[in-house]
């Protein structure tokens, strides 16, 4: 496990496009896995710059989005589709039919769960996933319980989580109660992980992530057994690791 640190949250942003745009670079078809909340904002506005300035090219990635809410519409504009578009995929020349999100209206959902996966293997896997992390060490929406879920499946979420997502919301009673994602076991076929955490409030599911015993009641714990993951985090979410645990990035040169 790579661990680096940054500054601040601009130059974690920086670092973790700089990342992202080298993997399309070095294999322009390259699989995604893509993450929304409020963390990976700043790393797709890297991407976009990126993007306008002819560094990269989305004409021929895939991707796959971790999770979705429950039972609400794609349009609905706390949906994560409507998140990804917003933030990314409007801005970008990425082929339409290479986006792929958890369809979380689906009628059949235990066979959309299904199908998301098998998506996922016939694209011959994800090459680079990104994961923000809840205050409670949640991955995707995987939260903290008695066992790791393999694949893609309807998770009812923890209040804190909800709570965590109300801000986005007018109230509390508004947030879902149930998400569909990616299971632990999805995330961890990915041949790279790469994790961003921003903030003082992720800091203690960063140390039981890296130090901590492996167990889905920290479901990032898992990551400890993947043989390629990339933490970048900003020093309050490092706050509580010890300076031999990672390097340090002073300064990210800034896109030409």
């Amino acid at each position: 496990m790579r661990i680096i640190v940054c500054e601040n949250y601009q130059s974690l942003s920086k670092k973790a496009a700089q990342i992202i745009g080298s993997q399309m670079i070095l294999k322009p078809n390259s699989v995604l896995g893509l993450a929304t909340g409020s963390t990976p904002i700043g790393m797709y506005k890297n991407l976009i710059k990126m993007y306008e300035e002819g560094l990269i090219d989305f004409s021929k990635i895939t991707t796959f989005n971790l999770d979705e809410y429950y039972n609400l519409p794609a349009e609905n504009n706390q949906s994560y589709h409507y998140f990804m578009y917003d933030n990314l995929f409007n801005h970008i020349n990425i082929n339409k039919e290479n986006v792929h999100i958890p369809n979380g209206m689906a009628q059949d959902i235990d066979n959309e769960c299904l199908h998301y996966d098998k998506m996922i293997d016939n694209s011959s896997g994800i090459d680079i996933q990104v994961l923000g992390i809840g205050n409670n060490a949640h991955i995707g929406f995987n939260e903290p319980t008695i066992n790791f879920n393999k694949g893609t499946h309807v998770v009812t979420l923890d209040e804190s989580t909800r709570k965590a997502n109300a801000r986005f919301f007018s109230s509390l009673e508004e947030v879902p109660t149930k998400a569909i994602t990616m299971g632990t076991g999805s995330i961890f076929k990915s041949k790279k992980i790469l994790l961003l955490a921003s903030g003082k409030n992720k800091a203690e599911a960063i140390y039981n992530t890296v130090h901590g015993k492996v167990t889905p009641e920290v479901p990032s714990s898992i990551l400890q057994f993947h043989q390629d993951v990339i933490l970048i985090l900003d020093k309050e979410a490092a706050s509580l690791l010890s300076k031999d645990d990672y390097e340090v990035v002073q300064e990210v040169s800034k896109v030409k």
